[in-house]
């Protein structure tokens, strides 16, 4: 154990993480010349495309040290986005180092300060790292100050590194063997191994990825789930590389995976417990958190018939993605389907990108909301998902919905613009603190219905891509909601309900009828497009009938001939109205989603 390391790294999206990591296995040689690419972790091509990573990835190194000794290191690459969170509190829980990577051109952000608090909670040695030094923009000294005000650490301490040329490279590995602590624990002690990831393989079944805390870990030994206590053999156990690489026992302080042929998702929990059937740990690993999702949304499939099939898709996922959360709903409009809790706006758009990639699922996605707590006059708290949720006004008391903290960090001369998207937004300052002459943070509250939409967009765009943005749920508190409901024709489209703020009811209900507008197909019959709130019209849309022209046939002739025709006409459209259905195409549900782009 004493020639074992394991460490994560950190930092903000962007900042090149995943680069340095590449530079990390080509100087190990962990993986060959001729198998190299960049960002070598990212195994989905979603993340190539975008040039984020979404998943955390584990692999093992082994570094050759001048004193001697080979030691073993295990890296955990972690996402930098807000919405992928949860991924790194889970590679922080399976660690005892972590890298903290600072952009030099950028400077320290909102998320590298958070996923700093995230490690120093968990008792991490941090070895900060300024990234990207040999960029003509980079800031050194400066970048170096904000880190020694921030963690407190000396100049000397901060290694100066670039991915891209590999600087940098040895002196990152030599401080990991000489500051990151050796795992505690011991091999004589029963077995205690944390699973922090899990992945589905369609031949293999679930493939836990596991850190080993106590004990020894034997190919074919009978291990049991702790949470779930259900009993397997370790049918095939190893250490992860770029491949796995099966091995025959995994000690304490080193990381693996384990194959158990378990087929049902169900039957594995990220965060669990595994042990010896024979000789069980006494208790099971604390300090792992639940997953708080933050935006809701309903995913049905296009074909109804799809439901199982789409139900056996999001249990895969949530294996390799444990932020998803979902339940069975059914929807008058749309049949039956799944509501979905995801930490975000970008999380939502991954998963649908997922579940069309790799499980061929073609879906309609409601309008996203949040959760709220509705409370009645009898003194009942009922959580309310969907708008649909709500009870009847005249026993509805209040309503309650959750605030977050955010934590903007920018240049000075966008303060006024940041500060009226936040009031905007229903957004209260609570802070304001200069890091350096150059750089301000913000501290707002906000309720989280206002950001999860757009706010990060028009926040990126109104400061051109120089502010960073953070932020964590602070609590509920009551708000003057309402429910607005969508009318086709004086039918109400469940799938299109949404809970807002009354003072921007008026505003959003007048653009989703005109978005509609667009994106609903001509009928032979007047389509009344409508955004109410309770028995109250709000907004009002109108599309016109496909008219045919029955007086072509009449030249010259009687008026009372052309009248006649019309007056039959009059009263065909009338009853084709009284009869006739509006079908709200999926492209619409799919672009009204886009409404604030």
């Amino acid at each position: 154990m004493k020639l074992i390391r394991n460490f994560c790294v950190i930092a903000h999206i962007d900042h090149g993480k995943s680069t340095l990591s590449d530079r990390l296995l080509e100087f190990t040689k962990t993986i060959s010349e001729r198998e190299m690419k960049d960002q070598a972790l990212d195994s989905m091509d979603l993340e190539r495309e975008k040039g984020i990573t979404i998943k955390s990835h584990a692999i093992q190194l082994y570094y050759d040290h001048p004193d001697g000794n080979k030691y073993t290191y295990n890296l955990i690459d972690t996402p930098g986005h807000v919405d992928f969170s949860y991924e790194v509190s889970r590679s922080i829980a399976a660690c005892e180092g972590a890298l903290l990577l600072v952009d030099a051109s950028q400077g320290i952000q909102a998320q590298t300060i958070s996923n700093l608090y995230l490690a120093i909670e968990h008792d991490l040695e941090i070895i900060p790292i300024l990234n990207k030094v040999d960029m003509e923009s980079a800031m050194i000294d400066e970048v170096s100050d904000q880190i020694i005000d921030m963690i407190g650490c000396k100049k000397e301490d901060i290694i100066l590194a670039s991915g891209k040329t590999g600087q940098g490279v040895e002196d990152i590995l030599n401080a990991i063997k000489d500051r990151v602590p050796e795992p505690k624990g011991s091999v004589d002690e029963p077995l205690q191994m944390l699973i922090f990831d899990s992945v589905f393989n369609s031949f293999r079944g679930v493939i836990a990825y596991f850190r080993v805390l106590n004990g020894t870990l034997k190919k074919g030994e009978r291990v049991r789930f702790v949470n779930t206590g259900k009993e397997y053999s370790a049918d095939e156990i190893g250490i992860l590389q770029i491949n796995q690489i099966p091995k025959k026992e995994i000690k304490a302080g080193n990381v693996g995976y384990i194959i158990t042929g378990i087929k049902a998702s169900k039957e594995i929990k990220v965060g669990d417990t595994i042990t010896h059937v024979d000789r069980p740990c006494d208790e099971a690993i604390h300090g792992f958190e639940d997953v708080k999702p933050m935006v809701f949304a309903g995913i049905f499939p296009i074909d109804n018939d799809d439901f199982e099939d789409l139900r056996d898709s999001l249990e895969k996922l949530q294996l390799n993605d444990a932020s998803l959360v979902f339940e069975p709903e059914s929807s008058a409009a749309l049949g039956f389907g799944f509501r979905c809790g995801f930490l975000g706006m970008l999380h939502l758009e991954i998963i649908q990108e997922r579940l069309s990639r790799e499980f061929d699922q073609d879906v309609i996605t409601t309008i996203p909301n949040v959760g709220y707590f509705a409370y009645t006059k009898k003194g009942e708290k009922i959580k309310v998902n969907t708008p649909n949720d709500l009870p009847d006004p005249t026993v509805l008391d209040r309503v309650e919905e959750p605030y977050i903290k955010a934590q903007i960090i920018t240049k000075p001369e966008y303060f006024g613009t940041i500060m009226s998207l936040c009031m905007d937004k229903r957004g209260m300052m609570t802070n304001q603190h200069y890091l350096t002459p150059e750089r301000v943070e913000m501290t707002f509250e906000l309720p989280l219905a206002e950001i999860v939409f757009d706010f990060y967009d028009k926040l990126k765009s109104i400061s051109r891509g120089y502010a960073s943005f953070d932020y964590a749920p602070v609590d509920y508190r009551a708000s003057d909601l309402v429910k607005m409901d969508i009318l086709l024709n004086s039918e109400p489209v469940d799938a299109m309900s949404a809970l807002v703020h009354r003072t921007k009811a008026a505003t959003f209900g007048k653009k989703i009828c005109k978005k509609l507008k667009e994106l609903l197909p001509r009928q032979q019959f007047v389509i009344a497009i409508q955004a109410s709130i309770g028995a109250k019209i709000i907004a009002r849309e109108t599309i016109s009938a496909m008219r045919k022209d029955v007086t072509a046939k009449c030249y010259g002739g009687d008026i009372t001939r052309k009248r006649k025709l019309l007056e039959k006409q009059k009263k065909g459209k009338k009853k084709m109205r009284q009869i006739g259905n509006v079908e709200v195409p999926q492209k619409a549900f799919l672009q009204v989603l886009k409404l604030d782009e």
